[in-house]
C-alpha cells in the first residue's frame, strides 16, 4: 500500500482480506469463499454508512452467487446520479477480476467496453493480480468502480452525455 493516499489506505485496511482461493466451479470451497465475500461486503458497506458515504447496494442475483446486481450512485454538483450495476463472477475467479457493468452508460465514454463494462485494465487488473486471492468483490468496488465513477461521471455530466433524472423529466414535460 505504499504510495497510496491516506484515505484509500484507511478504507482498504477496513475491508477484510479473503483467504479462500476458490471459484464457482470449486463446490464447497466456493461456498466458503462466498461467506468471506459477504463478510467483506458487509464490512465495507457498514464503514461507508458510518461515514455517511454509502454509494452502492448489491446482492447475489442467483443462489450460486455467480451473478450480482444492484445500484450505484454518484453525487455531482449536489445531484445524485444513479445507475444499474451488474456483473458475473468469472469461472477463473479469483484469478480474474469481475467485469463491472453499468449498462445505462454503454457507449457514452471511451473508458468502457461493449455492454457497459467499465475499463479497469490499466490500473486495476495488475493490482488485482498482485493481490489474488486476497481481494474480492468489495475490493473491486472500492478500488475499481469508485475511482472510475469519480473520474468519469463528472465529465459525462458536464459534457451533457448524462442528465439528472429531474432534468430529463423537465425536458420531457416541456416537449
Amino acid at each position: 500500500m505504499e504510495g497510496w493516499d491516506p484515505s484509500t489506505k484507511s478504507t482498504l485496511t477496513q475491508i477484510p482480506l479473503l483467504s479462500v482461493k476458490a471459484g464457482p466451479r470449486d463446490g464447497g470451497s466456493w461456498t466458503q469463499r462466498l461467506k468471506e465475500e459477504y463478510k467483506a461486503l458487509i464490512a465495507y458497506t457498514s464503514m461507508n454508512k458510518s461515514k455517511d458515504n454509502d454509494w452502492f447496494r448489491i446482492s447475489a442475483a442467483n443462489p450460486e452467487g455467480t451473478r450480482w446486481t444492484g445500484k450505484c450512485w454518484y453525487v455531482h454538483n449536489l445531484l445524485k446520479y444513479e445507475f444499474d450495476l451488474q456483473f458475473d463472477i468469472p469461472v477463473t475467479y479469483p484469478a480474474t477480476a469481475p467485469e463491472l457493468e453499468l449498462p445505462q452508460l454503454d457507449g457514452k465514454t471511451q473508458k468502457m467496453y461493449r455492454g457497459g463494462k467499465i475499463c479497469l485494465t490499466v490500473h486495476f487488473k495488475p493490482l488485482w493480480a498482485k493481490n489474488c486471492p486476497r481481494f474480492g468483490i468489495a475490493h473491486a468496488l472500492c478500488l475499481g468502480l469508485a475511482p472510475w465513477m469519480a473520474a468519469e461521471i463528472p465529465i459525462l455530466v458536464d459534457s451533457g452525455m448524462i442528465k439528472h433524472k429531474d432534468d430529463a423529466a423537465t425536458s420531457n414535460e416541456s416537449s
